[in-house]
């Protein structure tokens, strides 16, 4: 009855969710403001913080260049590769440290000690390894998301009910049975999440290292940009850079049936 009452007062046609929205839609507004405020206060040198007139001019300019499509294809193009090998990788070392007891207790603290480590510093192993060329961005792209994946994987075997793991051994299942049967689907949530950490990190760590070494991607772009100080196109390409990183977020969220906000 106290749930009922509770429901009733929620005005007819109006989502639970409009607080938030309006919430979100304020904080956005108030940034973009001050932002604003900030360009016309000449506070900070006026290219420094361009106002959002010349940002928006910029974008309109970059989604209207033709060359930008092809950096654009290229950074996509290492990020991905790089998502999936490290993706899968990690995956099968999770699940590994997870299944096997002596093997997480060997293993896994290399991957805590490992993981929060600043990846960029091998990138001149990885030169060394695969060339100036794309191969040495995916590589370091594929270190940078191997970690977060491995552990979140780990850390959701753990979680498992110990139930569905002995149904899966009374119906003599083998290893790759289990794997697919058992463990995948009881660890949905988990490796959904350690896919979104891991493409943050390999889209920061492929970035980083074409602002490095590059002669194509969007880490030139934005490094070419920034070295003729032209700051409202190095914005624009950061904005754009932003709404697809939160896309193909939510993208894999919602492949993974889970939504950044749980309605119930």
């Amino acid at each position: 009855m106290a749930e009922t009452g509770r429901l009733s007062r929620i005005a007819p046609g109006r989502s639970p969710l409009a607080p938030v929205t309006a919430l979100r839609l304020a904080l956005v507004l108030g940034l973009l403001l001050s932002w604003e405020l900030l360009a016309r206060s000449g506070w900070l040198y006026r290219d420094v913080v361009p106002s959002l007139v010349a940002i928006a001019r910029a974008l309109g300019d970059l989604l209207l260049h033709q060359e930008y499509y092809f950096h654009l294809a290229v950074t996509a193009g290492e990020i991905s590769l790089a998502l999936a090998i490290g993706g899968m990788s990690g995956l099968v070392v999770g699940i590994v440290l997870g299944a096997n007891r002596f093997l997480s207790r060997a293993f896994e603290s290399f991957l805590y000690y490992l993981g929060p480590t600043p990846k960029i510093i091998f990138f001149p192993v990885m030169i060394m390894w695969f060339g100036v060329g794309p191969g040495s961005k995916v590589a370091l792209g594929t270190l940078s998301c191997f970690f977060p994946i491995a552990l979140s994987v780990a850390a959701g075997m753990r979680q498992i009910d110990k139930i569905l793991i002995k149904v899966g051994k009374s119906f003599r299942a083998n290893s790759w049975q289990m794997a697919l049967k058992i463990y995948l689907p009881a660890m949905r949530h988990p490796i959904i999440n350690g896919l979104r950490l891991g493409f943050g990190v390999a889209l920061i760590g492929t970035l980083l290292a074409e602002t490095k070494l590059s002669n194509k991607g969007i880490g030139f772009l934005i490094i070419q940009t920034y070295a003729i100080f032209d700051m409202p196109s190095m914005y624009a390409m950061l904005i754009v850079l932003f709404v697809l990183a939160i896309g193909v977020n939510a993208l894999i969220g919602r492949l993974g049936g889970l939504d950044t906000i749980k309605r119930s």
